[in-house]
C-alpha cells in the first residue's frame, strides 16, 4: 500500500516596523492626532513563517491611528506634540464612551 502525504509549504513577503529613536509624539499631517512616530520599515522573505532574507528596508515616519506612511525626507519631519496637545476638531473634555446622566 503507497501513501501520499502533501505538505504544504508557505512563502511570502511581508513588511515589519518597529518603531525606532526618539519616540516623542509627533501631529500627523493627515488625522491631526499626536500619534506619528519613527520607524524601520522592512520587507522579508519568509518560509513557513520564519523570516530569513531581508528584502530591503526604509526609514518612515507613520501614524498609529490613520496608519500613515511616509518615507523620512531631510529638512521635514511632523510637529512634536507639546504637552497639553488638543486635537483641532475635538471639543475639550470629549469623551467617546461618556453618556451624560
Amino acid at each position: 500500500m503507497d501513501f501520499f502525504f502533501c505538505i504544504p509549504l508557505v512563502f511570502g513577503c511581508p513588511t515589519k516596523i518597529n518603531p525606532e529613536g526618539d519616540q516623542s509624539p509627533r501631529i500627523c499631517p493627515r488625522c491631526h492626532n499626536a500619534a506619528m512616530f519613527a520607524a524601520k520599515s522592512r520587507t522579508w522573505f519568509e518560509f513557513c513563517f520564519v523570516p530569513l532574507i531581508p528584502m530591503s528596508s526604509k526609514h518612515v515616519w507613520m501614524c498609529g491611528i490613520c496608519q500613515l506612511q511616509t518615507q523620512m525626507q531631510p529638512g521635514w519631519e511632523p510637529a512634536i506634540a507639546q504637552p497639553g496637545y488638543q486635537h483641532p476638531n475635538v471639543p475639550y473634555g470629549y469623551q467617546p464612551g461618556y453618556i451624560q446622566p
